[in-house]
Protein backbone atom coordinates (compact mmCIF):
# COMPACT_ATOMS: atom_id res chain seq x y z
CA UNK A 1 0.00 0.00 0.00
CA UNK A 2 2.86 2.33 0.80
CA UNK A 3 4.37 1.67 -2.63
CA UNK A 4 0.99 2.27 -4.27
CA UNK A 5 0.58 5.66 -2.62
CA UNK A 6 4.07 6.72 -3.72
CA UNK A 7 3.31 5.88 -7.36
CA UNK A 8 -0.02 7.67 -7.25
CA UNK A 9 1.43 10.74 -5.53
CA UNK A 10 4.13 11.02 -8.21
CA UNK A 11 1.48 11.02 -10.93
CA UNK A 12 -1.02 13.26 -9.09
CA UNK A 13 1.55 16.05 -8.84
CA UNK A 14 1.33 16.51 -12.62
CA UNK A 15 -2.47 16.29 -12.61
CA UNK A 16 -2.67 18.96 -9.89
CA UNK A 17 -0.41 21.21 -11.96
CA UNK A 18 -2.70 20.54 -14.97
CA UNK A 19 0.35 19.35 -16.90
CA UNK A 20 -1.00 16.35 -18.87
CA UNK A 21 2.04 16.19 -21.16
CA UNK A 22 4.24 15.93 -18.08
CA UNK A 23 1.84 13.37 -16.67
CA UNK A 24 2.12 11.23 -19.83
CA UNK A 25 5.93 11.43 -19.77
CA UNK A 26 5.90 10.41 -16.12
CA UNK A 27 3.70 7.40 -16.87
CA UNK A 28 6.15 6.28 -19.57
CA UNK A 29 9.08 6.72 -17.18
CA UNK A 30 7.35 4.67 -14.48
CA UNK A 31 6.51 1.92 -16.98
CA UNK A 32 10.12 1.76 -18.14
CA UNK A 33 11.99 2.00 -14.85
CA UNK A 34 9.69 1.63 -11.82
CA UNK A 35 7.24 -1.09 -12.83
CA UNK A 36 8.55 -4.09 -10.87
CA UNK A 37 5.45 -6.17 -10.18
CA UNK A 38 1.96 -7.01 -11.40
CA UNK A 39 0.55 -4.68 -8.71
CA UNK A 40 2.49 -1.75 -10.19
CA UNK A 41 1.17 -2.56 -13.68
CA UNK A 42 -2.41 -2.58 -12.41
CA UNK A 43 -1.92 0.67 -10.50
CA UNK A 44 -0.60 2.41 -13.60
CA UNK A 45 -3.39 0.90 -15.68
CA UNK A 46 -5.93 2.47 -13.33
CA UNK A 47 -4.29 5.88 -13.81
CA UNK A 48 -4.23 5.44 -17.61
CA UNK A 49 -7.96 4.66 -17.67
CA UNK A 50 -8.78 7.42 -15.16
CA UNK A 51 -7.11 10.05 -17.34
CA UNK A 52 -8.15 8.46 -20.68
CA UNK A 53 -4.58 8.00 -21.94
CA UNK A 54 -4.97 4.56 -23.52
CA UNK A 55 -5.01 6.11 -27.02
CA UNK A 56 -1.53 7.58 -26.50
CA UNK A 57 0.64 5.31 -28.68
CA UNK A 58 3.81 5.82 -26.63
CA UNK A 59 2.04 4.97 -23.38
CA UNK A 60 0.27 2.03 -25.07
CA UNK A 61 3.52 0.57 -26.37
CA UNK A 62 5.30 0.81 -23.02
CA UNK A 63 2.28 -0.45 -21.11
CA UNK A 64 1.93 -3.48 -23.41
CA UNK A 65 5.66 -4.22 -22.98
CA UNK A 66 5.39 -3.98 -19.18
CA UNK A 67 2.28 -6.18 -19.17
CA UNK A 68 4.08 -8.78 -21.30
CA UNK A 69 7.05 -8.93 -18.93
CA UNK A 70 4.68 -9.49 -15.97
CA UNK A 71 2.41 -12.05 -17.74
CA UNK A 72 -0.61 -9.74 -17.81
CA UNK A 73 -1.25 -9.55 -21.55
CA UNK A 74 -4.65 -11.24 -21.52
CA UNK A 75 -5.96 -9.02 -18.74
CA UNK A 76 -4.99 -5.79 -20.56
CA UNK A 77 -6.59 -6.64 -23.91
CA UNK A 78 -9.92 -4.92 -23.10
CA UNK A 79 -8.07 -1.69 -22.34
CA UNK A 80 -7.14 -1.30 -26.01
CA UNK A 81 -9.80 -3.32 -27.83
CA UNK A 82 -12.91 -2.14 -25.97
CA UNK A 83 -12.14 1.28 -24.42
CA UNK A 84 -10.75 2.78 -27.62
CA UNK A 85 -13.29 3.23 -30.47
CA UNK A 86 -10.66 2.96 -33.22
CA UNK A 87 -7.13 2.19 -31.94
CA UNK A 88 -4.14 3.36 -33.95
CA UNK A 89 -2.52 0.66 -36.11
CA UNK A 90 0.64 1.06 -33.99
CA UNK A 91 -1.29 -0.16 -30.91
CA UNK A 92 -2.54 -3.24 -32.77
CA UNK A 93 0.96 -3.92 -34.07
CA UNK A 94 2.31 -3.69 -30.52
CA UNK A 95 -0.33 -6.15 -29.28
CA UNK A 96 0.26 -8.60 -32.14
CA UNK A 97 4.02 -8.41 -31.55
CA UNK A 98 3.63 -9.06 -27.81
CA UNK A 99 1.22 -11.97 -28.28
CA UNK A 100 3.40 -13.50 -31.03
CA UNK A 101 6.13 -13.91 -28.39
CA UNK A 102 3.80 -15.08 -25.63
CA UNK A 103 2.87 -18.42 -27.27
CA UNK A 104 -0.85 -17.81 -26.61
CA UNK A 105 -2.30 -19.37 -29.78
CA UNK A 106 -4.74 -17.63 -32.12
CA UNK A 107 -4.73 -14.27 -30.29
CA UNK A 108 -2.61 -12.44 -32.92
CA UNK A 109 -4.95 -13.68 -35.66
CA UNK A 110 -8.04 -12.61 -33.70
CA UNK A 111 -6.46 -9.16 -33.18
CA UNK A 112 -5.82 -8.97 -36.90
CA UNK A 113 -9.47 -9.85 -37.57
CA UNK A 114 -10.53 -7.10 -35.16
CA UNK A 115 -8.41 -4.63 -37.13
CA UNK A 116 -10.36 -5.46 -40.28
CA UNK A 117 -13.65 -5.27 -38.43
CA UNK A 118 -12.74 -1.74 -37.26
CA UNK A 119 -11.48 -0.74 -40.75
CA UNK A 120 -7.92 -0.29 -39.47
CA UNK A 121 -5.53 -0.98 -42.34
CA UNK A 122 -2.50 -3.11 -41.44
CA UNK A 123 0.95 -2.00 -42.58
CA UNK A 124 4.19 -3.78 -43.35
CA UNK A 125 5.00 -3.97 -39.62
CA UNK A 126 1.79 -5.90 -38.91
CA UNK A 127 2.49 -8.97 -41.03
CA UNK A 128 5.91 -10.25 -39.84
CA UNK A 129 4.73 -10.78 -36.24
CA UNK A 130 1.39 -12.15 -37.43
CA UNK A 131 3.15 -14.66 -39.69
CA UNK A 132 5.46 -15.56 -36.79
CA UNK A 133 2.49 -16.62 -34.69
CA UNK A 134 1.06 -18.59 -37.63
CA UNK A 135 4.44 -20.27 -38.09
CA UNK A 136 4.54 -21.29 -34.43
CA UNK A 137 1.08 -22.88 -34.69
CA UNK A 138 1.71 -24.39 -38.17
CA UNK A 139 -1.37 -22.53 -39.46
CA UNK A 140 -0.77 -22.86 -43.20
CA UNK A 141 -4.32 -22.20 -44.44
CA UNK A 142 -4.66 -19.04 -42.34
CA UNK A 143 -1.29 -17.83 -43.57
CA UNK A 144 -2.46 -18.15 -47.17
CA UNK A 145 -5.55 -16.08 -46.37
CA UNK A 146 -3.40 -13.40 -44.74
CA UNK A 147 -1.03 -13.41 -47.72
CA UNK A 148 -3.90 -12.40 -50.03
CA UNK A 149 -4.14 -9.22 -47.92
CA UNK A 150 -0.38 -8.72 -48.26
CA UNK A 151 -0.76 -8.78 -52.04
CA UNK A 152 -3.86 -6.60 -52.02
CA UNK A 153 -2.26 -3.94 -49.79
CA UNK A 154 0.94 -3.81 -51.87
CA UNK A 155 3.44 -5.30 -49.39
CA UNK A 156 4.37 -8.23 -51.62
CA UNK A 157 7.91 -6.94 -52.21
CA UNK A 158 8.71 -6.22 -48.55
CA UNK A 159 11.65 -8.45 -47.57
CA UNK A 160 10.62 -8.70 -43.92
CA UNK A 161 7.08 -9.74 -44.79
CA UNK A 162 8.35 -12.32 -47.27
CA UNK A 163 10.91 -13.68 -44.81
CA UNK A 164 8.19 -14.27 -42.24
CA UNK A 165 6.04 -16.07 -44.82
CA UNK A 166 9.06 -18.17 -45.81
CA UNK A 167 9.26 -19.22 -42.16
CA UNK A 168 5.59 -20.29 -42.21
CA UNK A 169 6.22 -22.50 -45.25
CA UNK A 170 9.35 -23.95 -43.65
CA UNK A 171 7.64 -24.74 -40.34
CA UNK A 172 4.68 -26.34 -42.15
CA UNK A 173 6.99 -28.48 -44.33
CA UNK A 174 6.04 -26.91 -47.68
CA UNK A 175 9.51 -27.05 -49.20
CA UNK A 176 8.45 -26.40 -52.80
CA UNK A 177 6.41 -23.32 -51.83
CA UNK A 178 9.28 -22.03 -49.72
CA UNK A 179 11.66 -22.39 -52.66
CA UNK A 180 9.17 -20.80 -55.08
CA UNK A 181 8.62 -17.76 -52.86
CA UNK A 182 12.38 -17.42 -52.33
CA UNK A 183 13.01 -17.46 -56.08
CA UNK A 184 10.28 -14.86 -56.67
CA UNK A 185 11.52 -12.43 -54.01
CA UNK A 186 13.03 -9.28 -55.60
CA UNK A 187 15.15 -8.69 -52.49
CA UNK A 188 16.77 -11.28 -50.24
CA UNK A 189 18.88 -10.89 -47.13
CA UNK A 190 20.74 -13.26 -44.84
CA UNK A 191 17.46 -14.22 -43.14
CA UNK A 192 15.92 -15.26 -46.48
CA UNK A 193 18.82 -17.60 -47.25
CA UNK A 194 18.92 -18.97 -43.71
CA UNK A 195 15.20 -19.81 -43.66
CA UNK A 196 15.54 -21.68 -46.96
CA UNK A 197 18.48 -23.67 -45.57
CA UNK A 198 16.41 -24.46 -42.47
CA UNK A 199 13.48 -25.54 -44.64
CA UNK A 200 15.60 -28.06 -46.57
CA UNK A 201 17.27 -29.23 -43.36
CA UNK A 202 14.00 -29.88 -41.51
CA UNK A 203 12.68 -31.61 -44.62
CA UNK A 204 15.59 -34.06 -44.51
CA UNK A 205 17.00 -32.68 -47.78
CA UNK A 206 20.48 -32.09 -46.38
CA UNK A 207 22.31 -32.00 -49.70
CA UNK A 208 19.95 -29.27 -50.94
CA UNK A 209 20.48 -27.33 -47.71
CA UNK A 210 24.24 -27.39 -48.24
CA UNK A 211 23.86 -26.47 -51.91
CA UNK A 212 21.85 -23.38 -50.90
CA UNK A 213 24.54 -22.54 -48.36
CA UNK A 214 27.16 -22.63 -51.15
CA UNK A 215 24.94 -20.53 -53.44
CA UNK A 216 24.63 -18.01 -50.62
CA UNK A 217 28.41 -17.58 -50.62
CA UNK A 218 28.45 -17.05 -54.40
CA UNK A 219 25.70 -14.44 -54.01
CA UNK A 220 27.96 -12.50 -51.66
CA UNK A 221 25.62 -12.76 -48.67
CA UNK A 222 27.54 -13.07 -45.39
CA UNK A 223 26.06 -15.82 -43.18
CA UNK A 224 25.24 -15.17 -39.54
CA UNK A 225 25.39 -17.50 -36.56
CA UNK A 226 21.94 -18.96 -37.23
CA UNK A 227 22.98 -19.76 -40.81
CA UNK A 228 26.13 -21.51 -39.58
CA UNK A 229 24.26 -23.56 -36.98
CA UNK A 230 21.77 -24.83 -39.57
CA UNK A 231 24.49 -25.54 -42.15
CA UNK A 232 26.48 -27.48 -39.52
CA UNK A 233 23.37 -29.47 -38.60
CA UNK A 234 22.93 -30.40 -42.28
CA UNK A 235 26.61 -31.42 -42.43
CA UNK A 236 26.14 -33.59 -39.34
CA UNK A 237 23.11 -35.39 -40.78
CA UNK A 238 24.60 -35.74 -44.27
CA UNK A 239 28.10 -36.71 -43.14
CA UNK A 240 29.61 -33.77 -45.05
CA UNK A 241 32.77 -33.47 -42.96
CA UNK A 242 34.67 -31.38 -45.56
CA UNK A 243 31.96 -28.72 -45.59
CA UNK A 244 31.80 -28.85 -41.79
CA UNK A 245 35.55 -28.25 -41.52
CA UNK A 246 35.28 -25.37 -44.01
CA UNK A 247 32.54 -23.77 -41.89
CA UNK A 248 34.68 -24.19 -38.77
CA UNK A 249 37.59 -22.48 -40.54
CA UNK A 250 35.27 -19.65 -41.58
CA UNK A 251 34.19 -19.21 -37.94
CA UNK A 252 37.85 -18.99 -36.90
CA UNK A 253 38.74 -16.56 -39.70
CA UNK A 254 35.91 -14.25 -38.68
CA UNK A 255 36.98 -14.40 -35.06
CA UNK A 256 33.57 -15.53 -33.86
CA UNK A 257 33.38 -16.65 -30.26
CA UNK A 258 32.19 -20.21 -29.77
CA UNK A 259 29.02 -19.49 -27.83
CA UNK A 260 27.00 -22.41 -26.52
CA UNK A 261 24.78 -22.74 -29.62
CA UNK A 262 27.46 -22.48 -32.30
CA UNK A 263 29.93 -24.53 -30.26
CA UNK A 264 27.40 -27.30 -29.69
CA UNK A 265 26.60 -27.39 -33.42
CA UNK A 266 30.31 -27.85 -34.17
CA UNK A 267 30.70 -30.58 -31.55
CA UNK A 268 27.64 -32.39 -32.89
CA UNK A 269 28.89 -32.14 -36.48
CA UNK A 270 32.31 -33.57 -35.66
CA UNK A 271 31.11 -36.48 -33.52
CA UNK A 272 28.36 -37.48 -35.96
CA UNK A 273 30.92 -37.49 -38.77
CA UNK A 274 33.19 -39.77 -36.71
CA UNK A 275 35.74 -37.09 -35.78
CA UNK A 276 35.30 -37.46 -32.03
CA UNK A 277 38.71 -36.04 -31.08
CA UNK A 278 38.00 -32.87 -33.06
CA UNK A 279 34.64 -32.63 -31.35
CA UNK A 280 36.27 -32.96 -27.92
CA UNK A 281 38.79 -30.28 -28.89
CA UNK A 282 35.97 -27.86 -29.72
CA UNK A 283 34.28 -28.86 -26.48
CA UNK A 284 37.39 -27.94 -24.49
CA UNK A 285 37.58 -24.48 -26.14
CA UNK A 286 34.00 -23.59 -25.26
CA UNK A 287 33.63 -21.23 -22.30
CA UNK A 288 29.98 -22.14 -21.79
CA UNK A 289 28.39 -25.56 -22.24
CA UNK A 290 24.87 -26.78 -21.65
CA UNK A 291 23.15 -30.16 -21.49
CA UNK A 292 22.86 -30.28 -25.32
CA UNK A 293 26.65 -29.93 -25.63
CA UNK A 294 27.24 -32.79 -23.19
CA UNK A 295 24.59 -34.94 -24.90
CA UNK A 296 26.35 -34.48 -28.26
CA UNK A 297 29.67 -35.62 -26.78
CA UNK A 298 28.19 -38.61 -24.94
CA UNK A 299 26.29 -39.80 -28.00
CA UNK A 300 29.31 -39.33 -30.23
CA UNK A 301 31.48 -41.38 -27.88
CA UNK A 302 28.84 -44.10 -27.67
CA UNK A 303 28.57 -44.38 -31.44
CA UNK A 304 32.21 -43.94 -32.46
CA UNK A 305 34.12 -45.41 -29.51
CA UNK A 306 32.58 -47.34 -26.64
CA UNK A 307 29.88 -47.32 -24.03
CA UNK A 308 32.53 -47.25 -21.30
CA UNK A 309 33.80 -43.86 -22.45
CA UNK A 310 30.25 -42.59 -22.81
CA UNK A 311 29.53 -43.60 -19.20
CA UNK A 312 32.78 -41.94 -18.10
CA UNK A 313 31.65 -38.63 -19.66
CA UNK A 314 28.16 -39.09 -18.24
CA UNK A 315 29.71 -39.30 -14.76
CA UNK A 316 31.92 -36.29 -15.53
CA UNK A 317 28.82 -34.36 -16.56
CA UNK A 318 27.31 -34.96 -13.13
CA UNK A 319 30.55 -33.90 -11.42
CA UNK A 320 30.42 -30.59 -13.30
CA UNK A 321 26.90 -30.04 -12.00
CA UNK A 322 25.14 -30.26 -15.38
CA UNK A 323 21.69 -31.77 -14.86
CA UNK A 324 20.92 -34.61 -17.24
CA UNK A 325 17.70 -34.39 -19.26
CA UNK A 326 15.51 -37.06 -20.85
CA UNK A 327 17.69 -37.24 -23.96
CA UNK A 328 20.84 -37.76 -21.87
CA UNK A 329 19.30 -40.81 -20.21
CA UNK A 330 18.14 -42.25 -23.54
CA UNK A 331 21.64 -41.82 -24.97
CA UNK A 332 23.48 -43.34 -21.99
CA UNK A 333 21.07 -46.29 -21.64
CA UNK A 334 21.42 -46.95 -25.36
CA UNK A 335 25.21 -46.80 -24.99
CA UNK A 336 25.04 -49.34 -22.14
CA UNK A 337 22.83 -51.57 -24.30
CA UNK A 338 25.18 -51.59 -27.30
CA UNK A 339 28.25 -52.15 -25.11
CA UNK A 340 26.75 -54.85 -22.89
CA UNK A 341 27.04 -52.77 -19.71
CA UNK A 342 24.10 -54.48 -18.06
CA UNK A 343 24.85 -53.67 -14.43
CA UNK A 344 25.61 -50.02 -15.19
CA UNK A 345 22.43 -49.74 -17.23
CA UNK A 346 20.39 -51.30 -14.44
CA UNK A 347 21.88 -48.85 -11.91
CA UNK A 348 21.20 -45.77 -14.06
CA UNK A 349 17.66 -46.91 -14.83
CA UNK A 350 16.88 -47.63 -11.17
CA UNK A 351 18.09 -44.13 -10.23
CA UNK A 352 15.90 -42.72 -12.99
CA UNK A 353 12.87 -44.60 -11.65
CA UNK A 354 13.67 -43.43 -8.12
CA UNK A 355 13.53 -39.80 -9.28
CA UNK A 356 17.20 -38.87 -9.02
CA UNK A 357 17.09 -36.96 -12.31
CA UNK A 358 13.87 -35.10 -11.60
CA UNK A 359 11.64 -36.78 -14.18
CA UNK A 360 9.97 -40.14 -14.74
CA UNK A 361 11.23 -42.57 -17.38
CA UNK A 362 9.35 -42.33 -20.67
CA UNK A 363 8.67 -45.04 -23.23
CA UNK A 364 12.09 -44.52 -24.89
CA UNK A 365 13.92 -45.18 -21.61
CA UNK A 366 11.95 -48.39 -21.12
CA UNK A 367 12.70 -49.41 -24.71
CA UNK A 368 16.42 -48.95 -24.05
CA UNK A 369 16.23 -51.12 -20.94
CA UNK A 370 14.30 -53.84 -22.74
CA UNK A 371 16.89 -53.78 -25.52
CA UNK A 372 19.78 -53.89 -23.04
CA UNK A 373 18.35 -56.88 -21.17
CA UNK A 374 17.29 -58.74 -24.31
CA UNK A 375 20.77 -58.36 -25.84
CA UNK A 376 22.24 -59.75 -22.61
CA UNK A 377 19.91 -62.76 -22.68
CA UNK A 378 17.93 -61.56 -19.66
CA UNK A 379 14.63 -62.26 -21.43
CA UNK A 380 12.43 -62.80 -18.38
CA UNK A 381 13.62 -59.58 -16.77
CA UNK A 382 13.03 -57.69 -20.03
CA UNK A 383 9.55 -59.19 -20.33
CA UNK A 384 8.77 -58.28 -16.72
CA UNK A 385 9.74 -54.64 -17.35
CA UNK A 386 7.41 -54.58 -20.35
CA UNK A 387 4.60 -56.10 -18.30
CA UNK A 388 4.93 -53.65 -15.40
CA UNK A 389 5.71 -50.38 -17.18
CA UNK A 390 2.98 -47.70 -17.43
CA UNK A 391 2.98 -47.86 -21.25
CA UNK A 392 1.82 -50.33 -23.85
CA UNK A 393 4.84 -52.24 -25.24
CA UNK A 394 5.96 -50.95 -28.63
CA UNK A 395 6.97 -52.89 -31.74
CA UNK A 396 10.59 -51.93 -31.04
CA UNK A 397 10.41 -53.60 -27.61
CA UNK A 398 8.88 -56.79 -29.00
CA UNK A 399 11.50 -56.69 -31.76
CA UNK A 400 14.27 -56.51 -29.14
CA UNK A 401 12.79 -59.54 -27.39
CA UNK A 402 12.51 -61.46 -30.67
CA UNK A 403 16.13 -60.82 -31.61
CA UNK A 404 17.32 -61.64 -28.09
CA UNK A 405 15.30 -64.83 -27.84
CA UNK A 406 16.44 -66.03 -31.27
CA UNK A 407 20.09 -65.39 -30.41
CA UNK A 408 19.58 -67.39 -27.20
CA UNK A 409 17.86 -70.20 -29.08
CA UNK A 410 14.80 -69.79 -26.88
CA UNK A 411 12.01 -71.13 -29.07
CA UNK A 412 9.17 -70.55 -26.57
CA UNK A 413 9.98 -66.86 -26.18
CA UNK A 414 10.56 -66.43 -29.92
CA UNK A 415 7.19 -67.99 -30.73
CA UNK A 416 5.41 -65.86 -28.10
CA UNK A 417 6.93 -62.65 -29.42
CA UNK A 418 6.43 -63.46 -33.12
CA UNK A 419 2.77 -64.28 -32.50
CA UNK A 420 2.38 -61.02 -30.57
CA UNK A 421 3.84 -59.07 -33.49
CA UNK A 422 1.41 -60.77 -35.88
CA UNK A 423 -1.40 -59.83 -33.52
CA UNK A 424 -0.23 -56.19 -33.39
CA UNK A 425 0.07 -55.85 -37.18
CA UNK A 426 -2.02 -58.53 -38.87
CA UNK A 427 -1.33 -57.05 -42.32
CA UNK A 428 2.48 -57.05 -42.00
CA UNK A 429 3.83 -59.93 -44.06
CA UNK A 430 7.28 -59.85 -42.42
CA UNK A 431 5.91 -60.99 -39.06
CA UNK A 432 4.21 -64.05 -40.61
CA UNK A 433 7.49 -64.89 -42.32
CA UNK A 434 9.29 -64.68 -38.98
CA UNK A 435 6.77 -66.98 -37.32
CA UNK A 436 6.81 -69.40 -40.24
CA UNK A 437 10.62 -69.57 -40.23
CA UNK A 438 10.61 -70.29 -36.50
CA UNK A 439 8.27 -73.22 -36.97
CA UNK A 440 10.32 -74.48 -39.95
CA UNK A 441 13.54 -74.39 -37.89
CA UNK A 442 11.78 -76.39 -35.18
CA UNK A 443 10.44 -78.90 -37.73
CA UNK A 444 6.82 -78.01 -36.92
CA UNK A 445 5.58 -78.26 -40.50
CA UNK A 446 1.89 -78.33 -39.64
CA UNK A 447 2.31 -74.95 -37.95
CA UNK A 448 4.18 -73.67 -41.01
CA UNK A 449 1.20 -74.63 -43.15
CA UNK A 450 -1.17 -73.01 -40.65
CA UNK A 451 0.72 -69.70 -40.88
CA UNK A 452 0.73 -69.91 -44.68
CA UNK A 453 -2.99 -70.55 -44.56
CA UNK A 454 -3.49 -67.41 -42.42
CA UNK A 455 -1.53 -65.40 -44.98
CA UNK A 456 -3.58 -66.79 -47.85
CA UNK A 457 -6.83 -66.15 -46.01
CA UNK A 458 -5.81 -62.52 -45.43
CA UNK A 459 -4.54 -62.22 -49.02
CA UNK A 460 -0.97 -61.46 -47.98
CA UNK A 461 1.89 -62.24 -50.36
CA UNK A 462 5.21 -63.42 -48.99
CA UNK A 463 7.82 -60.80 -49.89
CA UNK A 464 11.25 -62.39 -49.70
CA UNK A 465 12.88 -58.95 -50.09
CA UNK A 466 11.25 -57.72 -46.86
CA UNK A 467 12.24 -60.47 -44.54
CA UNK A 468 12.59 -59.31 -41.10
CA UNK A 469 11.64 -57.52 -37.97
CA UNK A 470 15.34 -56.91 -37.49
CA UNK A 471 15.15 -54.11 -40.09
CA UNK A 472 12.25 -52.52 -38.21
CA UNK A 473 14.10 -52.99 -34.95
CA UNK A 474 17.30 -51.37 -36.19
CA UNK A 475 15.36 -48.35 -37.41
CA UNK A 476 13.49 -48.07 -34.12
CA UNK A 477 16.70 -48.42 -32.12
CA UNK A 478 18.30 -45.55 -34.04
CA UNK A 479 15.24 -43.40 -33.38
CA UNK A 480 15.41 -44.23 -29.66
CA UNK A 481 19.03 -43.16 -29.41
CA UNK A 482 18.62 -39.93 -31.35
CA UNK A 483 18.67 -36.81 -29.15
Amino acid sequence: MQRKSKLCRKLNVYVFMNDMSGFAERVVTLLKFSCRSQIHVKQIQAQIVLHNLQSNTTIAYNFITASQSHNLLISVLPLFTLLIPKPHVFIFNSLIRAFSHSHIPNTPLSLYSRMHKNSIFPNNFTFPFLFKSLSDTRSFVQSQCVYTHVVKLGHVNDVYVNNSLLDVYASCGYVALCRQLFDEMPHRDVVSWTVLIMCYRFGGMYDDALLVFEQMQYAGVVPNRVTMVNALAACASFGAIEMGIWIHDMVRRNGWELDVILGTALVDMYVKCGRVEDGLRVFSYMKEKNVFTWNAVIKGLALAKSGEEAVLWFNRMEVYGVRADEVTLVVILSACSHSGLVDKGRLIFSMLVDGKYGFCPNVKHYACMVDLLARAGQLKEAFEIMRCMPFEPTKAMWGSLLIGSKSQGNFEFSELVARKLVEMEPDNTAYYVQLSNLYAEAGRWSDVERVRGMMKERELNKDLGCSSVEVEHRRSASEVSAP
